[in-house]
């Protein structure tokens, strides 16, 4: 893998990471239906994950039938263990979301950064600890891609073919 925003992961490498994975925290879950953060989290809930949306300003709502809580902390607390933690945050604000996921998770299986989220000083920590890192990068779009959801131009025609 290089640096930053050119780091890049083998296929088997996150399709390993999306099929060992059943519980997600969201920490940055907004509650906006059209912003990434909200059908990100929905998606992986429809395909079968267990989402736990995080965000102190929507504490205590209700998203999909999950409750927003208010830190990572709050998560472990009341529900238990996760195996990723998925950060829709700015890159400045991921250091002590990770250090809070490592404190709470020690069985923690994953940090994945969305796109546009490259933090090296939290990548390091979390590696530091055997929990693997993938950053600018969105779940969704690699679950869809990873498990034939998507088409080369990257939507679902919705068309079967057997054209090439």
């Amino acid at each position: 893998m290089t640096s930053g925003m050119t780091e890049t992961y083998t296929d088997s490498h996150l399709r390993g990471i999306l099929t060992r994975t059943r519980r997600i925290a969201v920490v940055g879950m907004s509650l906006n239906e059209v912003r990434p953060s909200y059908y990100v989290a929905r998606y992986l809930r429809l395909k079968g994950f267990e989402v736990f949306p995080v965000n102190p300003g929507h504490a205590g709502k209700t998203v999909f039938g999950a409750t927003v809580r208010a830190s990572l902390c709050e998560v472990a607390e009341l529900d238990g263990a996760v195996d990723m933690v998925d950060i829709f945050r700015r890159p400045e604000h991921v250091p002590p979301i990770v250090e809070e996921a490592l404190e709470v998770f020690p069985d923690l299986k994953t940090i994945w950064m969305q796109i546009g989220v490259v933090n090296e000083e939290a990548a390091a920590m979390a590696r530091a600890r055997g929990v693997d890192v993938v950053m600018n990068r969105c779940p969704k779009i690699e679950y869809q891609r990873l498990f034939g959801e998507l088409r080369m131009g990257g939507f679902n025609t919705g068309v079967i073919s057997s054209k090439l």
